[in-house]
């Protein structure tokens, strides 16, 4: 009995695409959008990567324009209204503010420095948005896929016992080919659920390093015009 048992074991082919060749549709399905999940979780991962590294490189380029003694209004001028890095354009907020605070005769509006502050903020807020582009995915992603790949598991699994309860047959040969394609479910959820988890973090923490780089700057900044405010 037993070496028929394991002449029909070895007749199965337990290859993924097999396994995935013999999962009922429901199964199928569950699979399918784990990978698609998974796919598209590692090209949020690659893209936000890009996005960070050419963050950062524009801000360390922009400080060292900005604190290299270059007066503020050529800076302005060079870098022009509508820039598209976002240390500058939190720069420009201020100046644009710092600007339209002034009268035609050149004093100052009252609430200057609340107003140029206010504008850094919005600016600061469009780039916090821009850079956590994608992580909420991320982050459902490592929170669901693992109990959709347990559903998919259950349900391959309750299929299998149907099969036994058909067939008659409590052979291993015959249990063995549905419970592994119902245990492959929730290994495709897992490979989804701990990159993204793993990335998730660590993204979410650059972007708050990097939005913490905007903030600092832009107090400095709304330092150095406070001065000028209060001259």
């Amino acid at each position: 009995m037993e070496t028929e048992t394991l002449a029909m074991a070895q007749e199965i082919d337990f290859s993924l695409i097999a396994l995935f060749a013999r999962a009922t549709l429901t199964v199928k399905i569950v699979m399918i959008m784990l990978m698609v999940m998974s796919f598209w979780s590692w090209a949020t991962i690659v893209q936000r990567h890009i996005v960070y590294r050419a963050a950062r490189r524009e801000a360390e380029i922009f400080d060292r324009a900005f604190w290299s003694g270059e007066p503020l209004d050529e800076l302005f001028e060079k870098i022009g209204p509508q820039p598209e890095g976002a240390s500058e354009k939190i720069f420009a907020a201020g100046m644009l503010e710092w600007r339209r605070s002034h009268r035609q005769d050149g004093a100052l509006i009252a609430g200057a420095q609340a107003r140029i502050d206010r504008a850094m903020n919005v600016a600061i807020s469009r780039e916090s948005e821009r850079l956590n582009t994608g992580l909420s995915f991320l982050a459902t992603t490592g929170a669901t896929a693992p109990f959709i790949g347990l559903f998919g598991t259950v349900w391959g699994i309750k299929h299998s016992f149907e099969q036994i309860a058909i067939s008659q047959n409590t052979n291993l040969a015959v249990v063995a080919p549905g419970i592994a394609e119902a245990l492959l479910a929730t290994g495709i959820g897992l490979i989804a659920a701990i990159p993204a988890v793993v990335f998730y973090n660590k993204l979410n923490s650059d972007s708050e390093r990097i939005l913490g780089g905007y903030e600092s700057f832009a107090d400095e900044f709304a330092t150095i015009l406070s001065r000028q405010l209060d001259t």
